[in-house]
């Protein structure tokens, strides 16, 4: 009995340093706004949205201390739809992040499960989308993740620590099939942040985008089902008193493209064949805080549409512009209205892609330009 005493007390004292060592927080971001669009399908739409400045989310993040600069750390985090309480990205409990793993001060960190790619980590903060903007402010069709469409399954991922301003890593993503190849990812990037300057820059490669559900982009997650998707690209911000001055260069290109997430119809018009798609996006961007509690920001995206099909090949121009201006009631809280505006024009493609699409509409426009106004609240906690 009295070793048993002793074993137990031995316990408890193990167990409330280890507590004492380790964290768990509950986290979370709830967006919700009403939204105005122009035209969808030659109709305008009113609706009450929810996650477009932020994702609406909640989560919980943890870490363990295992002595000499090294932590055990895990995150779960689930897309909640706040205007009818689904859960977000295809029904998945934690579809936003799920990972565990191992983090160094001095080496880095190594984690694994369903996280983010280095496009959204490394070159998206350059972008006004990946910034302060979100959704309504993504490229065509969010053609470069850079608005982190999707997230990678089956994925390790290193990320190494700060030196002197500058990051690098990157991800390797698992089929989790019988052919290797069938459905991977893998991704690097870098970064440098220093008095004001930020550079990102990353590249990714994805083989058989979509094309099934257990692989490292699964089909109901993926922006583009294709058999090839290859993006790259770099961007820089520069901030200066209250302003803040950005541009961003992206390049995405797929092969053998057959649909888009977000609209869900084939990409080739009847009779014909799409055999690669391709978008080059130019953005600048800019933000002006005027107070600690209130900024403007806004941004141009010049993308120039390579559509690649047994007809020919034709290269359409889309134009979009958004602005946002958002108030912060307190530190938690803040209220935002945005507006985003595209127009396609040049050759035609003869499909869907004529007609203008801005993510986060209702749906397509029954022509080439396209409008949405929201206006919205958000809390953190």
């Amino acid at each position: 009995m009295r070793i048993t005493a002793i074993s137990l007390a031995a316990f408890a004292c193990i167990a409330t340093s280890a507590h004492a060592q380790s964290s768990v927080t509950l986290y979370g971001i709830l967006d919700e706004g009403f939204d105005f669009t122009s035209n969808v399908g030659s109709n305008r739409a009113y609706e009450l949205t929810s996650g477009y400045a932020s994702g609406s989310r909640w989560g919980m993040r943890g870490v363990e201390d295992l002595g000499g600069g090294t932590q055990a750390v895990f995150q779960l985090e689930s897309g909640v739809n706040i205007s009818n309480g689904a859960a977000g990205q295809g029904g998945r409990m934690f579809g936003r992040q799920a990972y565990v793993g191992v983090a160094n001060d001095r080496l880095g960190s190594v984690k694994l499960g369903r996280q983010y790619d280095s496009v959204v980590d490394y070159l998206a903060p350059t972008t006004a989308n990946g910034n302060f903007a979100g959704y309504l402010f993504a490229h065509p069709f969010d053609n470069d993740n850079t608005d982190n469409s999707f997230r990678v399954n089956n994925t390790v991922k290193y990320t190494s620590p700060a030196l002197g301003g500058f990051r690098f890593g990157g991800t390797y993503s698992f089929s989790n099939d019988t052919n290797f190849a069938n459905n991977r990812q893998y991704s690097f990037g870098a970064s440098y942040a220093n008095d004001g300057l930020l550079l990102g820059a990353a590249y990714l490669r994805a083989d058989g985008t979509g094309l099934n559900a257990n692989g490292a982009i699964a089909t109901n997650d993926a922006s583009f089902i294709a058999q090839r998707m290859q993006i790259f690209g770099a961007g820089v911000n520069y901030t200066f008193d209250k302003a803040t001055v950005g541009f961003a260069y992206t390049n995405s290109s797929y092969r053998d493209p057959v649909t888009n997430g977000y609209i869900g119809v084939p990409l080739a018009s009847a009779g014909n064949t799409l055999k690669n798609l391709r978008y080059q996006n130019f953005e600048v961007n800019g933000k002006y805080q005027f107070t600690p509690a209130f900024f403007i920001g806004a941004q141009y995206v010049y993308s120039i549409e390579t559509y690649d099909s047994t007809a020919g090949t034709v290269k359409p121009r889309i134009h979009s512009a958004g602005l946002m201006a958002d108030y912060f009631l307190s530190k938690r809280t803040d209220v935002y209205v945005q507006s985003a505006y595209q127009k396609i024009a040049g050759a035609s493609t003869g499909s869907v892609l004529d007609q203008a699409y801005i993510p986060g509409a209702q749906g397509v426009s029954s022509n080439a330009e396209q409008f949405i106004a929201r206006v919205a609240v958000r809390h953190a906690f």
